[in-house]
């Protein structure tokens, strides 16, 4: 290890600790700042985070950049240099924190992919109810669009975490923290049939789980898996809009604040830290109203 490899470590295993973050984001941030490294010690021959100053933090934003990154992907980073160079000070590594000036260039802001209600009906209706697999299918596209639940939320779900006489799911989200978000008929109804018959039929003689949701071999779903399948029964059902993993929270939020709901109360169903977060989908409703008004008014 040299003098850039033990403050990233160190940096690491505080925010592992101290801020409890996921495997995923761990892994997001390790690479950001080894890539950053790499680049103050190969190109610009800086030996120690002391010596850095805005004017490398800024070549190496601009490498990124020529390197093809998207402004969304330089923000991360960014973000990523900043909190470490924050860090580096209060631990007395560094005298100084470079980034203080730092500005965030701008992003545009993308609005999420919605489905229609229409399109979500005939994505629950494309499973094949007549097998095992089709049942647990259609539970997890009923829950993911009752809940709002992230695909990884979704996998992470334990037997005891579905309740269904009371009519609520408990999800644990970034950092461990808990909700409770409740469930409607649909989802309950056929997690209900999954759970009578369907679920026991998949877990066969393989090795008992907690898990709620599991595969053909009587193991826990994997995200990759859940969303392969969520793709194949988009492509049965027909839908031409491109998908993304987030598609069905999307679509309960935005659902939602169309009929009238509450934006605190969608904000913690969802699991949002910040309000801002949820804002974003008071103006795909607004974007989704503009397009039905362009489309039926007589003089749009």
């Amino acid at each position: 290890m040299n003098a850039f490899t033990y403050p990233i470590e160190d940096y690491i295993h505080f925010i592992r600790v101290e801020r409890q973050l996921s495997a995923n984001t761990l892994a997001s941030y390790r690479r950001d700042l080894e890539a950053y490294a790499t680049h103050l010690e190969e190109e610009q021959h800086l030996k120690h985070f002391n010596e850095v100053t805005r004017e490398n933090i800024l070549l190496h934003l601009e490498n990124l950049r020529h390197n093809g990154k998207t402004a969304r992907t330089v923000a991360r980073h960014i973000s990523s240099i900043r909190s470490f160079h924050q860090f580096l000070l209060r631990e007395k590594v560094t005298t100084t924190d470079p980034t203080v000036h730092l500005e965030m260039p701008q992003l545009e802001q993308k609005l999420p992919k919605v489905l229609s209600i229409d399109e979500v009906d005939a994505l629950i209706a494309a499973p094949d109810r007549s097998k095992p697999q089709g049942v647990r299918d259609v539970a997890m596209l009923e829950l993911l669009y009752a809940s709002g639940m992230r695909i990884s939320e979704l996998i992470e779900l334990d037997l005891e975490d579905i309740h269904l006489t009371m009519g609520f799911v408990r999800v644990f989200g970034k950092g461990g923290k808990e909700r409770i978000v409740p469930l409607g008929r649909g989802a309950l109804n056929a997690v209900s049939k999954y759970l009578e018959r369907a679920r026991y039929e998949l877990q066969g003689s393989y090795p008992k789980t907690n898990a709620l949701f599991i595969n053909q071999r009587g193991k826990r779903l994997t995200r990759q898996g859940c969303w392969k399948l969520i793709k194949q029964h988009a492509q049965k059902a027909n839908i031409q809009k491109e998908l993304t993993p987030h598609v069905l929270r999307h679509s309960f939020a935005t659902h939602l604040i169309e009929n009238g709901a509450d934006l605190r109360a969608v904000q913690e169903m969802l699991g949002h830290a910040d309000i801002s977060t949820t804002q974003i989908y008071t103006h795909v409703s607004k974007t989704r109203l503009s397009e039905v008004y362009k489309q039926y008014h007589p003089r749009a």
